[in-house]
């Protein structure tokens, strides 16, 4: 009678006879399968993997190996001296050694990339603020029909297509003090030349008011796209319920704009941090120092200083990374937080 009934226990459990720990694990071998393994998924979608493979090796090339030698060097005393290099038929061999967190602790001791920092913090606020602004005003003004709205449309979008150094060239020939075309104005209507590139405010001015011309056909058409997407009855069940235009504004265009400007800000956030073409070609970090943000400071410790350091430059590079990646993540969470998927 016990044999029988354990029997029983055991055929109920797992199968005819068989051992209930075993039948437990064919369940959880069979469970496992059916929801797909790393292994099925591989065998399933092996052909997407083959068509990603070759990407994911450029971009392990191209942005991998630079990263990993840049962070190798940032730990090290690398500079124009000691570095490997042949001269004619003689190669000299590197003499660098590594020296751990001391380029790390030496930058954020030194006064100077605390007054980069807030730089560029201010520059980034104040062209990333405009910029959004500008172009969520002329994203509206295009969403209405009126006559001659594709030429807006071009005209607008024209400083995105010019390559950025050209329009830098173009605008440092403008801000020019003694033939640029901006004083030639003022000095019309009476009033006295002004040092764009001259003077410290008004070359961060300057720089800032290049950066939103270059900026805001981007977010323009970003968010005009977004405009075209929120649904029209919206606007007009909103209209016969009385609700004024700031009213429409705030409670139907903004929130149905809310997923595409979180996304054309972080862009446009992480592009301005890096802004190192405007800022290079118009002012040169200058006058002296005061327009340096943290990208061209990493380059002039790189290619400007005598001896080149190397290593200060790439610790410079990996803190700029490690604060970039930072912000990703609070505004990622901050979004989660918001009920935005990310």
């Amino acid at each position: 009678m016990a044999a029988h009934t354990s029997q029983s226990v055991a055929k109920a459990a797992g199968g005819d006879g068989e051992d209930p720990v075993a039948a437990r694990g064919r369940s959880r071998r069979t469970d496992s399968t059916r929801r797909g393994g790393p292994g099925r998924a591989l065998a399933t979608h092996w052909y997407a993997w083959a068509m990603i493979a070759p990407v994911v090796l450029v971009l392990g090339v191209i942005i991998g190996w630079p990263l990993a030698r840049g962070i190798y060097l940032s730990l090290t005393d690398a500079n124009e001296r000691n570095v490997g290099r042949t001269i004619g038929a003689n190669h000299i061999e590197a003499t660098y050694t590594f020296v751990g967190l001391d380029n790390y602790a030496d930058v954020l001791a030194d006064p100077v990339f605390l007054q980069r920092l807030v730089w560029t913090v201010v520059w980034t606020v104040l062209c990333v603020s405009i910029t959004f602004t500008l172009g969520l005003a002329l994203a509206n003004m295009l969403n209405r029909e009126f006559r001659g709205r594709a030429a807006y449309r071009m005209a607008l979008i024209l400083p995105w297509a010019v390559p950025g150094f050209v329009s830098v060239f173009a605008w440092r020939f403008l801000f020019n003090r003694d033939s640029g075309i901006l004083n030639k104005i003022l000095d019309g209507g009476g009033i006295s030349a002004i040092p764009w590139l001259d003077d410290p405010t008004w070359a961060k001015f300057s720089v800032v008011a290049v950066n939103v011309w270059l900026g805001v056909p981007f977010m323009m058409v970003a968010l005009l796209g977004g405009l075209q997407s929120i649904p029209g009855e919206l606007y007009e069940a909103a209209e016969m319920d009385g609700a004024t235009a700031w009213q429409r504004f705030r409670h139907i265009t903004l929130p149905g704009l809310r997923t595409v400007s979180m996304t054309v800000i972080l862009l446009s956030t992480i592009w301005t941090f890096n802004m190192f073409p405007v800022i290079f070609l118009l002012t040169r970090g200058g006058p002296g120092d005061s327009t340096e943000i943290l990208v061209t400071q990493a380059f002039r410790e790189a290619f400007v200083s005598s001896p080149r350091d190397f290593a200060g430059s790439a610790t410079w590079g990996v803190l700029i990374l490690a604060l970039l990646m930072i912000f990703a993540l609070v505004y990622r969470r901050s979004l989660r937080k918001q009920g935005e998927v990310w």
